[in-house]
């Protein structure tokens, strides 16, 4: 599995594989923007020349927020999103983040079960977030500095 920075050729495909993950989806031209953002980092994890998911997140002074995680269907439950959570997750400690924080739709047991298993913990929730279905998001949060300290 190789991850680099994800380039604006990707986006038609990209595109399509945020479509397939995510009932609400991020239009193609929303992540092209998000590419200029300097804010913004994405990441794109490739097996096999396939791309297989990607991940996105927005660093202001030493906070960071995932922004997104999709994987593909075919290549779910074989590391892949837990690849990419450690390259964002690397990238965060290199950068002096003091926490990296996401929204996790409640249902999604496979992803809670994920970000639990890499030291996330639950900081709070954000009520109806979700939308096609509507639904709560729990607000997870990994604090870096608590890292240092244990």
């Amino acid at each position: 599995m190789h991850i680099y920075p994800m380039t604006v050729e990707m986006l038609p495909h990209i595109a399509i594989l945020e479509h397939l993950c995510f009932s609400d989806p991020w239009s193609q031209a929303s992540l092209e923007e998000e590419l200029r953002n300097p804010l913004s980092t994405w990441l794109v994890a490739e097996v096999s020349g396939q791309t297989a998911g990607y991940a996105g997140m927005h660093r202001v002074l030493d906070e960071a927020c995932v922004t997104d995680v999709a994987v593909s269907p075919a290549y779910r439950r074989k590391g892949v999103g837990k690849a990419l959570m450690l390259a964002l997750e690397d990238i965060c400690r290199r950068e002096g983040s003091a926490f990296l924080t996401l929204e996790v739709r409640e249902s999604n047991l496979g992803a809670i079960a994920l970000y639990r298993g890499l030291g996330f913990e639950k900081a709070g929730r954000r009520k109806y977030y979700y939308t096609h279905p509507t639904e709560d998001a729990l607000l997870l949060t990994k604090f870096f500095a608590r890292e240092a300290t244990l």
